[in-house]
């Protein structure tokens, strides 16, 4: 494999304690809370590193030089044989200390935050990572316009009139240029629980359609749950290890572990469905199992909790007031039936409505819509229905979106729907997976223990040549909005987990160096709750010699990126296979359902008995 081959995901570290606090090779290290009293204003003149008070963590004085030859920064590239065994442990922290002050964010004067991510990266490096351009993002009606240029292809995708949006890859960037990553944590699977149902039908999924944070949000992970000590409501895991793909770089992990919300003693929690009852969901693969779904939540709903169902089609209609009654609750989902227009926008405006009745302070008060996210009367275009949501997001009423059937379905709008509504987005392709969707997912969902989760990783130009995160482009904040608390961002529920890779291309003498400062700021859940923040670093001492040394949460979390990152088409995995990741996953113990996928996209795209040799 050429260098130029693979530059895929690394991750830098995260969250927790207190910087005056060293870290040790065997864990990060932990310290006790203290709230924030205040935000932060949104823009910060200069960095202002919270611990140490120094006006720049790592000096003004500039990193080495790049050139050429300091590129191979991690030695030869070496392939590892597909069936090498592997095994090894993990970081960890499960205790945060409260950040009161205004350190990590600088002002930047353009809105993305992101200055010189390609001319940079790619010219400078240009010799170690190719000629990898990051792609100019699609036109939001993907599928439409690629069948009037190419119906051939838009046959081979098999997603006759969906709607997808492309919001680009990542390129690499120079950190000397810019040494901030700022984004918005994410829990949402749809787009993993898209693609299966794709593969199993026997198509390669849109490369539109694939998120990669999505895919690896998609798997469960062995990460430590916060010690009951512990004031912050989150456990970090992190590791890192050189690329598999490419001996040059280094893949860095994230994993976030929510605590789990005690069912019993929580807060009530007030659901209003909102199905989609119009003729396009007429079939057992969309409205029979959007019914057997709701059938699985009655099973896990509290004693004093709600729900509440309203249908829309031509026109909306209420078919259950809010009630804690499960009997009357059966009785309306069984009585659903499909037929007639779209009117999805009168649909959201009686949901809210009825929400409203039952929005407690103290209480959680959620829409959850079932749909294939169809639209053809009133308003019928993402933005007119987002700006519905945003009053109501205000008012403290939440929104999640269940995706449900293919051929008509429209993805964008129910992505972007979750996203403006601070929910999550599921997509439900089978019972099994309503059954997790609307059994401990669904009740994870609705207890929400962060509000506008973000995260923002300050890599050390000292020891970081040049970094990409690895998925989240839509859900990218500017660097200088990271305390801008008015910004939307990801909710984070009971149980929850969330995993973040990075690409890093490190220094010669990394190892003895701090790679990177990491900080994570939320708002507790409730009204008007000030945010806190929290702030750890990642020592280069805490660099794994080979991937073989690495847990198999993060093989496997590299596993799904990568396959994710070829179905999608990254100019970063041009010349990764298949087989290569199966290997990967299988080496590190992956379900046998991911083995599946990875097998049957090989043999879609070509690979048949490169794949069926691992066997």
């Amino acid at each position: 494999m050429k260098a130029s081959a693979i530059t895929l995901f690394a991750l830098a570290a995260l969250v927790g304690c207190s910087q005056d606090e060293p870290v040790s090779d065997q864990a990060m290290p932990t310290g006790s809370a203290a709230p924030v009293t205040e935000s932060p204003p949104e823009e910060v003149p200069a960095i202002q590193t919270e611990l140490t008070g120094e006006a720049d963590r790592w000096g003004d004085e500039d990193p080495a030089p790049l050139s050429l030859a300091t590129r191979a920064v991690s030695g030869p590239k070496k392939k590892p044989k597909a069936d090498t065994p592997m095994g090894g442990g993990t970081e960890s922290a499960d205790a945060f200390s409260w950040d009161d002050k205004n350190g990590g964010a600088r002002a930047k004067g353009g809105d993305d935050g992101s200055l010189a991510r390609n001319s940079a990266a790619e010219g400078l490096l240009g010799g170690q990572f190719g000629e990898h351009l990051p792609r100019t993002p699609m036109p939001e009606r993907v599928q439409e316009e690629e069948e009037e240029e190419a119906p051939e292809a838009a046959a081979q995708a098999g997603t006759g009139g969906e709607n997808y949006r492309d919001y680009g890859i990542n390129p690499l960037t120079m950190t000397e240029q810019d040494r901030f990553s700022t984004f918005a944590a994410d829990v949402d699977t749809a787009s993993y629980s898209l693609a299966r149902a794709k593969l199993n039908s026997g198509w390669l999924p849109n490369t539109a359609s694939v998120r990669v944070e999505e895919f690896v949000n998609g798997l469960d992970y062995e990460y430590d749950a916060p010690k009951k000590t512990s004031e912050a409501p989150f456990a970090v895991s992190m590791e890192a290890a050189p690329s598999p793909w490419d001996r040059a770089h280094h893949i860095l992990r994230i994993g976030v572990q929510g605590e789990h919300v005690d069912v019993e003693n929580a807060a009530p929690v007030h659901l209003t469905f909102l199905i989609d009852v119009s003729g396009s969901m007429n079939t057992p693969a969309k409205l029979d199992l959007a019914k057997s779904s709701m059938a699985v939540m009655v099973d896990h709903l509290g004693p004093d909790d709600t729900v509440a169902i309203a249908t829309y089609a031509g026109a909306s209609e209420i078919l259950l007031e809010p009630t804690t009654d499960r009997s009357a609750m059966r009785k309306a989902i069984d009585g659903i039936r499909a037929g007639g227009g779209t009117h999805m926008d009168s649909g959201m405006n009686l949901a809210y409505t009825m929400a409203a009745t039952t929005n407690i302070p103290g209480h959680e008060s959620r829409v959850i819509v079932l749909s294939d996210g169809d639209a053809n009367i009133g308003r019928t275009s993402v933005e007119e229905i987002l700006a519905r949501v945003d009053g109501y997001t205000e008012e403290g009423i939440t929104l999640t979106t269940i995706g449900l059937g293919m051929g008509d379905y429209n993805d964008v709008m129910m992505e972007q729907l979750a996203n403006q509504g601070d929910g999550a987005y599921f997509y439900v392709d089978s019972q099994a997976e309503a059954d997790k969707v609307f059994g401990e997912d669904l009740i994870g969902t609705t207890r929400v223990i962060a509000k506008d989760l973000k995260l923002q990783v300050e890599f050390n130009p000292k020891a970081v040549m040049a970094y990409r995160l690895i998925g989240y482009e839509n859900r990218d904040v500017a660097d200088h909005q990271f305390r801008n608390d008015q910004v939307d961002a990801g909710e984070i529920g009971s149980g929850h987990q969330v995993t973040a890779l990075y690409d890093v291309v490190l220094r010669d003498d990394a190892k003895s160096q701090e790679l990177a400062t990491v900080r994570l700021r939320a708002k507790p859940p409730g009204p008007d709750a000030p945010a806190r923040e929290w702030a750890t670093t990642m020592s280069g001492s805490m660099l794994r010699s080979e991937v073989i040394d690495s847990s198999e949460d993060f093989r496997k979390a590299l596993a799904v990126a990568s396959f994710a990152e070829l179905l999608r088409g990254s100019p970063y995995a041009a010349e990764l296979s298949y087989r290569e990741v199966y290997s990967l996953a299988l080496g590190a113990g992956a379900e046998s359902e991911l083995l599946g996928l990875i097998e049957t996209a090989g043999q879609l795209s070509g690979e048949r008995d490169v794949v069926l040799a691992l066997r």
